[in-house]
């Protein structure tokens, strides 16, 4: 009788239920920052590139020969 109070007590017991929702939530939310970095990653690299070719020939068109 004392082993199905034991289990009945562990079945009822809701202390670790925060702690999964935690979890759950910020493992969503990292999914939310991978995706964003993934979509964005691309148009940086390419805008940086652009960038540098600007930058590169604004300077070399304004040096003195």
């Amino acid at each position: 009788m004392k082993f199905f109070d034991l289990v009945k007590t562990f079945h009822n017991d809701e202390s670790g239920a925060v702690t999964v929702d935690w979890v759950v939530l910020t493992a969503a939310v990292v999914g939310l920052a991978i995706a964003v970095v993934a979509t964005l990653s691309s148009n940086v690299r390419g805008l940086g590139s652009d960038i540098t070719s600007a930058v590169s020939t604004s300077v070399s068109g304004s040096l003195p020969d």
